[in-house]
């Protein structure tokens, strides 16, 4: 009897020691993030970014302007986040990534944008004039010169900045495009189809034939820039953006049946795209055929949910 009460005692105490081990290592593998060095800056941006609203991310980005571990990067990122809603900590988290390095051209560019945000022109102006400061060959500080601008309504002063962007950045098509464009919303078409001859073989053939018909219907010569977007797309099928600007083009000639079937051929090459879909409403809104309209507007509801003001703006139903 007693050496069964012995064994019984025994193994009780292996149970409880197994179970001391069991709890004692549980415990040590919880403990060891403690002891890791962790980049906090990093684990808060990561938490702000998975958050949908500003207001949301304020707590956590705020404080990394007392931070000393974060970066100006991360301080630019921080910004970046509560630039749409929170403006003045925006300005604050990137006054401070300017304090920790002058010399970053990023953190002026975004002080110009957030600066916009608040509308203080004059910081605006000071914050790109450090960036071109700072690094003059490069074209970025002109080409948000240039958004700037053309967002205000002066077309001149942004192509002039596009002008200095091309400059600096003569073989990039982008920024060629860019320019082209500004160059024939400001009324100077000649000047933009010239960029354009300089641009053959930077583009496809047939995307580059698209941007000449974009200059000639803007300088009102429809008929011209139908045969260059035909051409576009006898050359590439499956280019969209080339079926998009015929149907446009052959509205304004007065060819509605033959818009509209540019436009959906460019809606079936580009799903993702409602502006094919936005603008066949608009047309049919406008010619009066309006149950056509409500079809194509339900179309776009089903189709673009996330984009209410679009549909709103581009097929408004009487």
């Amino acid at each position: 009897m007693q050496e069964a009460e012995g064994a019984r005692r025994r193994r009780l105490n292996r149970g409880t020691r197994s179970l001391l081990i069991v709890c004692t290592v549980v415990t040590l593998i919880h403990l060891i993030p403690l002891f890791i060095s962790r980049n906090m800056p990093e684990q808060q941006l990561s938490i702000a970014r998975a958050m949908s609203s500003v207001s949301q991310r304020v707590p956590f980005l705020r404080p990394l302007k007392d931070d000393a571990k974060a970066t100006p990067a991360e301080l630019r990122e921080a910004a970046t986040l509560l630039l749409d809603g929170a403006p003045d900590d925006a300005h604050a988290l990137a006054l401070e990534a300017e304090r920790r390095n002058p010399q970053e051209v990023e953190t002026q560019l975004l002080l110009a944008r957030i600066c916009d945000v608040e509308r203080m022109s004059r910081c605006v102006s000071t914050a790109l004039s450090r960036a071109e400061t700072l690094a003059p060959r490069d074209a970025r500080p002109d080409l948000l010169r240039a958004e700037l601008q053309e967002k205000d309504g002066d077309v001149v002063g942004a192509a002039e900045a596009m002008e200095r962007a091309h400059g600096k950045a003569p073989g990039d098509p982008l920024v060629g495009l860019r320019y082209v464009h500004l160059l024939s919303a400001a009324k100077r078409g000649e000047e933009a189809l010239a960029v354009l001859r300089k641009l053959e073989g930077r583009l496809p053939h047939a995307r580059l034939l698209v941007e000449q018909g974009r200059v000639h219907s803007r300088e009102g010569h429809d008929a011209e820039a139908v045969k260059l977007f035909r051409a576009a797309v006898a050359e590439d099928p499956k280019l969209s953006l080339g079926f998009f600007e015929l149907g446009l083009a052959w509205h304004r000639l007065g060819k509605v049946d033959t818009a509209e079937e540019a436009l959906r051929q460019a809606d079936r090459l580009d799903r993702a795209d409602p502006r094919a879909l936005a603008a066949l409403c608009a047309i049919q809104v406008k010619e009066r055929r309006i149950d056509d309209a409500r079809l194509t507007r339900m179309d776009l509801e089903r189709r673009f949910s996330g984009q209410p003001e679009l549909i709103r703006k581009s097929c408004s139903i009487p």
